[in-house]
């Protein structure tokens, strides 16, 4: 069950984080496999009409609630931008009826198949679902198109969806791009929890970070993840490096902000160049 993959009680352990005046961070303790710390990561975006899109929802807590209340604006979108980030797409549906649902193909088949054993999971309708046929597709309404770039990577094995927001180049992603250790997700966590299973930790991490060389994800991202469809896959990392991008907000690890286009040339260059 959904249930068991989430803090008991978000609000302790929610960090609430501003990017810039109109992208906001909401990070959460998320760990796979009952061992592997990476965190989670919800991207609240406002868009220049004053809607809000949030990618990877996580838990809408009353202080999420009071922060967009505060803010101004209602949710015009709610985005899964992978197979894998969509368990709370019912509970933000629920308060924002309006919203248009977004996700890639075969999500709402997954999420009906589990409605019915799952209580987090409801059975909504999709606004719109990402395919191989549209992948750069951003015309959802005028409203999105105005301020997204998108990119669909159905190359990838989470089916991604990656979007720019140009009006404050941020690459907004969700298993593309880790970045660990996943330290603001679990700034607010007991200590002795934070630093459980350290040893399967610091392995994962090791080929999950950004810092130095990168040699383990770049060959992570080489041999795992592009390996089903290395040309699609390259020519998708291709197209995003063109985007005028600096920040990149990852649901897994820490924000890259200021610094994001050239983590990104470093860890794709052998995409980027079509070969190792």
């Amino acid at each position: 069950m959904s249930s068991k993959l989430i803090p008991s009680d978000p609000s302790e352990v929610m960090v609430i984080r501003d990017i810039t005046p109109n992208v906001v961070t909401l990070s959460v303790p998320f760990e796979r496999f009952g061992m592997i710390h990476v965190g989670g990561r919800a991207t609240l975006v406002r868009l220049t009409s004053g809607r809000w899109a949030v990618f990877s929802p996580v838990a809408l807590t009353p202080d999420v609630k009071a922060k967009l209340a505060q803010m101004g604006g209602t949710v015009g979108y709610i985005i899964a931008p992978d197979f894998e980030h969509h368990i709370f797409i019912t509970e933000w549906a629920k308060e924002y009826p309006e919203a248009k649902i977004i996700g890639p193909e075969g999500l709402p088949e997954k999420r009906a198949k589990a409605a019915g054993s799952d209580e987090k999971i409801g059975n909504e309708k999709f606004a719109y679902v990402y395919t191989p046929a549209d992948k750069q597709f951003n015309q959802i309404d005028a409203d999105f198109a105005k301020d997204f770039e998108v990119e669909y990577m159905e190359s990838h094995p989470n089916k991604e969806i990656v979007c720019f927001y140009k009006p404050d180049r941020v690459l907004i992603q969700a298993d593309l791009l880790f970045n660990l250790p996943a330290i603001e997700q679990y700034s607010r966590v007991p200590e002795a929890a934070r630093n459980s299973h350290g040893f399967a930790n610091k392995l994962f991490g090791g080929m999950q970070s950004t810092e130095g060389e990168a040699k383990g994800m770049k060959r992570f991202m080489w041999y795992v993840f592009s390996a089903k469809n290395r040309p699609s896959f390259n020519a998708s990392i291709q197209r995003i490096e063109k985007w005028d991008f600096t920040t990149i907000v990852p649901c897994h690890g820490e924000t890259m902000v200021g610094n994001g286009k050239d983590v990104f040339k470093k860890i794709f260059e052998w995409h980027l160049e079509g070969k190792k």
